[in-house]
């Protein structure tokens, strides 16, 4: 391996590390900073001079009315909703087709349930109005008090709409609450669209990164993509922080599932979350978030429809609801999108992630191919005229320009270009990085079993009660030794125990860190690196047939 292979070998690994771990938290520095003091943070994502203020707040239960409550029903083959005459409110939303444990939905493993008890969806103000039940179908229901009238309607793609006769001029309304799953590779985040997202530009903000206040009490995993606090020293079991400033849209998520106020014809003037953090941790995790919207009729008190989205993170969804960027691909989007069109194109096709997974990785492989083929000829190129580059360093040992002008003609000469073989490398990082983004998070992986993988959104984990760290996960382990093997059949030029040491380390770096990821992610590096192996194997036989 020559030092410019060397020098890319350690650009890839510094490149994908910085990446993933990155997204783990914000620097000691900051954090500890952010830990002592209450954040009054000014926001430049809001017009004007407005502080956000983020500070512990007592639990005060709102005053029940003395009426007797009754529940409502209204049920889709997506959605049912328990809504309550107390509010006239969503208080639980069942996602019918997403199981809670590993399996299908059926009698033992019920459906996904967003729990709104203590935030109800929909909630207007502070104060608990009482509402009586005018009219009912199984997608609509209109409540009435007398002064304001609310018809709530569910419709298709998980959607949900308020439609409410009257509304005070300034009032907030509840987007609900948001839990954190059980998983280390989970996440726990808020993002809205500001109308002012800096430089006179609107734009999505992803409060768990950046300047947010919010940013030290949201949390993701291994590769949740959050970079939130991960230390519970000083931070209050409730934090409330205030975000005001134009919004077009508010969204609470987890690492699957999304809770959202989709648009209302009232101005979304800002909001404000209160997280909860577990205290059974031994260190930092949010249990939950919720938030109430601040909203307000310029023209004084009217009517006000919003609709509110309550369903899985599914690109062709959120993209249609103009809520893309809630998926958190960032600048690799551009490679995101077509990726996540592709692996379910795939899986139309043969009704099978895993399976959808190896064919996007073959075709990438082959999409890649004749770069690849072209790298490692020249790399066999490079290790055949070695002998010649040593004499030529040999006799101008003492002439570095000249001996420059002989080197560059005798790549001329051979028609070798030392710099193909770094390029395969380079283009395959936003790649990966594209994939590793994908795969992270991506709702159709849930549960999704591959032969002995039950969950390729999850590690393996094998054995769990005889093997540490979780278990036996046998796909890093190939991976690790699929790296070292491609290592070993590539072409070098450079020191044979500098090589054996990059065999070495690099395998074991990778095995480290991919050994928690979903195993959708070891999936596809294992099999990348084994069809290039394959390529490797045809170019040598080709080679001696020559």
């Amino acid at each position: 391996m020559n030092k410019m292979e060397k020098a890319m070998v350690v650009l890839l690994g510094i490149a994908l590390g910085w990446y993933i771990f990155t997204q783990k938290g914000a620097q000691s520095a900051q954090r500890e900073e952010s830990v002592q003091r209450p954040a009054v943070v000014a926001n430049s994502v809001r017009p004007g001079p407005v502080t956000s203020v983020a500070s512990a707040v007592p639990v005060i239960a709102p005053e029940l009315p003395s009426v007797p409550e009754e529940v409502v029903t209204l049920e889709n083959g997506e959605l049912r909703l328990e809504l309550s005459t107390w509010g006239a409110v969503v208080k639980k939303a069942t996602l019918k087709k997403y199981a809670q444990k590993e399996g299908a939905v059926g009698e033992g493993n019920p459906p996904v349930e967003f729990d709104f008890s203590d935030s109800p969806l929909g909630q207007l103000g502070d104060v608990i109005e009482t509402y009586a039940v005018v009219s009912k179908s199984e997608s609509e229901v209109v409540f009435s008090n007398g002064a304001r009238t609310r018809k709530v309607s569910l419709g298709d793609n998980y959607l949900v709409t308020y439609e409410d006769s009257f509304m005070e001029k300034e009032t907030t309304l509840s987007l609900g609450s948001m839990t954190m799953g059980s998983s280390k590779n989970d996440l726990l985040s808020v993002d809205s669209w500001a109308q002012n997202a800096g430089k006179g530009k609107e734009g999505v903000i992803h409060h768990c990164e950046g300047d947010s206040p919010l940013k030290i009490y949201l949390a993701g995993g291994i590769s949740g993509g959050c970079s939130g606090s991960k230390r519970a020293d000083g931070l209050p079991r409730r934090a409330k922080v205030e975000y005001p400033g134009l919004q077009k849209w508010v969204a609470l998520k987890n690492r699957f599932f999304v809770t959202a106020l989709v648009s209302s014809s009232a101005v979304n003037r800002g909001f404000s979350a209160v997280i909860v953090r577990d205290t059974t941790s031994s260190v930092y995790r949010p249990e939950s978030v919720s938030a109430r919207i601040d909203i307000s009729n310029p023209s004084g008190p009217g009517a006000v429809k919003s609709v509110f989205y309550m369903g899985p993170k599914k690109q062709a969804l959120l993209w249609k609801l103009g809520m893309k960027d809630v998926m958190e691909f960032g600048m690799w989007r551009w490679i995101c999108y077509p990726l996540v069109w592709v692996l379910n194109v795939f899986n139309s096709a043969i009704p099978n992630y895993g399976v959808a997974i190896i064919l996007l990785t073959i075709l990438v492989r082959l999409l890649f191919w004749p770069l690849t083929h072209k790298s490692t000829v020249g790399m066999k190129k490079m290790q055949e005229i070695q002998p010649l580059m040593k004499e030529i360093q040999a006799k101008y040992k003492d002439n570095p320009q000249r001996m420059q002008q002989e080197t560059f003609a005798l790549y001329r000469e051979h028609k070798v270009n030392p710099m193909s073989s770094c390029l395969p490398m380079l283009i395959q990082i936003p790649v990966f990085i594209a994939l590793f983004n994908v795969l992270r998070s991506a709702v159709e992986l849930r549960y999704a079993p591959f032969l002995w993988i039950g969950d390729l959104s999850e590690p393996e984990g094998l054995f769990a009660a005889w093997f540490p760290f979780g278990g036996l996960n046998i796909l890093p382990i190939l991976m690790a030794a699929t790296m070292a093997l491609q290592s070993y059949l590539t072409p070098s030029t450079g020191d044979r125990k500098q090589q054996q040491m990059m065999m070495v380390m690099m395998p074991v770096m990778m095995l480290v860190m991919f050994y928690s990821f979903p195993s959708a992610l070891s999936l596809y590096w294992t099999l990348s690196q084994a069809v290039s192996i394959v390529q490797m194997w045809l170019i040598r036989r080709a080679a001696k047939k020559n």
